[in-house]
């Protein structure tokens, strides 16, 4: 909503924590509002995720941290996107092919590490960034634990809260001891969700002898060469790393929740490579390296790769309560972006998964940079956190486990979030493009990226204005 009085116009001293494909699109729209934007990076170079990072040496190999990983990305070597390029650029920069790089529709990470590289380039936001900084600790100034009970009520909406950063900046191969501590009006944290290992609990995990390992910290087949793999998870990660081993391995089981959830496409490959099996759920891990699954039968593996997914981790994060994490539920978040106690000043981009990203992201951004200017207002206190109760109730009503309350998949929600500051709905040949992009991998998994029949939905894309944009070949 646009707020009814004439705003008073207001410059805003901004944090962005991270420089991924979200903190780059939230940059660019601060300061397009105006704001004055310090981005913090703990990486060399801007892409988050999409900064492959091939030294995973040193992190655990279950991605357990006492606070903080020392691997961000968990892009392995292989690794191509899932959806064709043509869906994934911003409004206003379609991700286009270029002379001399991977032209694919479905290009590998580097490409797409390329054209956030191009984005940022084009847009001058390097100048905005501060790389090889870790953020440590994100705070209210002056705040202290007797206010707790006072903040979250409504009556506390719209004080001007301030917030303390503390960082490190690295320097070769360690942090500093020396805590660098700023003060911002506001703080967007855009720092991934695709990190920090979500781990299964099974029986006898813990003292299992042989190579346990998650999908964070695997980069390529080869160490797996000759052995009995059993691969947990038949996820998009699970299937693809799955059709990686087959290659090398001497057999590659997928242990599946349910066998419900097996595509046509999975079944394919299953019943095309000989070393290939589907198994249920692991009911425990044996001393003698055997893995005994729930319905009675067991293999003896050499490795569990755990292709589970990941949690939702803000480490440096102390709201004194108000924002918290709750198996993966990160609440109370109105819209998934604002915490109503403390709006606008801290606010989340990237938190629901299942959407055609980009865009919603840019959207995100526009929201957080007018509001933090003044230009809109946010309903009250008592109707975000009855929306926010509203949605809560209806995942539970359709049976939705807390740990997918983002998980949103739905266009709808894309454009009705747009609807707040006029963003653009998403095209239909957009809409189009990623539907039949999941069709066929559902149906035809090793094919799906290199085979496609969409080309009439592909000619509406490149006849409009998308693609109509002039921009730096």
């Amino acid at each position: 909503m646009v707020s009814e009085k004439l705003h008073q116009w207001k410059e805003r001293k901004v944090c962005v924590i991270g420089a991924g494909p979200s903190g780059l699109v939230a940059a660019r729209e601060l300061r397009k509002e105006g704001h004055k934007v310090v981005v913090f990076e703990q990486n060399h170079d801007i892409g988050g995720q999409w900064l492959y990072d091939p030294h995973v040496q040193n992190e655990h190999p279950l991605g357990k941290a006492s606070n903080f990983l020392n691997v961000h990305s968990s892009v392995y070597a292989s690794l191509r996107i899932a959806s064709p390029r043509e869906i994934m650029g911003f409004s206003d920069f379609p991700f286009l092919v270029k002379k001399g790089r991977d032209t694919r529709r479905y290009p590998g990470h580097k490409e797409l590490f390329l054209y956030l590289k191009d984005f940022c380039d084009w847009f001058g936001l390097r100048e905005l960034i501060r790389f090889n900084t870790r953020v440590e600790y994100v705070g209210m100034l002056d705040y202290s634990d007797d206010d707790v009970h006072v903040h979250n009520h409504h009556d506390h909406v719209g004080k001007e809260i301030k917030w303390v950063v503390r960082s490190r900046d690295k320097t070769g191969d360690d942090y500093d001891k020396i805590l660098v501590e700023q003060v911002f009006d506001a703080v967007v944290l855009a720092n991934g969700h695709y990190s920090h290992p979500r781990l299964p609990n099974i029986k006898g995990m813990d003292k299992w002898k042989r190579k346990q390992i998650h999908s964070h910290v695997y980069r390529v087949p080869e160490p797996f060469r000759d052995e009995v793999v059993v691969v947990v998870g038949s996820s998009q990660s699970g299937q693809d790393i799955s059709l990686e081993l087959v290659e090398v391995a001497k057999e590659t089981h997928i242990s599946t929740r349910s066998m419900d959830t097996i595509t046509e496409g999975l079944s394919k490959v299953i019943q095309k490579h000989q070393n290939l099996h589907l198994q249920p759920q692991i009911e425990s891990l044996e001393d003698d390296g055997r893995v005994l699954f729930v319905d009675g039968s067991s293999i003896v593996a050499d490795t569990i790769l755990y292709c589970t997914g990941y949690s939702y981790s803000f480490p440096f994060l102390d709201t004194k309560g108000i924002v918290v994490v709750d198996d993966d539920r990160v609440g109370p978040l109105y819209e998934h972006t604002f915490p109503p106690s403390l709006a606008p000043s801290l606010s989340f981009i990237g938190i629901p998964r299942k959407l055609i990203g980009f865009p919603f992201f840019e959207s995100q951004a526009i929201w957080i940079a007018q509001l933090l200017s003044g230009k809109r207002t946010l309903p009250s206190w008592d109707d975000m956190m009855q929306s926010i109760k509203e949605f809560y109730h209806s995942r539970d009503v359709a049976g939705i486990p807390k740990h997918n309350t983002h998980d949103l998949a739905d266009f709808e929600y894309c454009d009705k979030y747009g609807d707040n500051v006029g963003y653009p709905h998403l095209e239909e040949w957009r809409k189009k493009l990623c539907l039949s992009s999941l069709i066929n991998y559902f149906t035809d998994l090793e094919t799906f990226r290199d085979s496609w029949d969409d080309d009439e939905d592909l000619q509406e894309a490149f006849q409009s204005s998308h693609f109509a944009q002039v921009l730096p070949q």
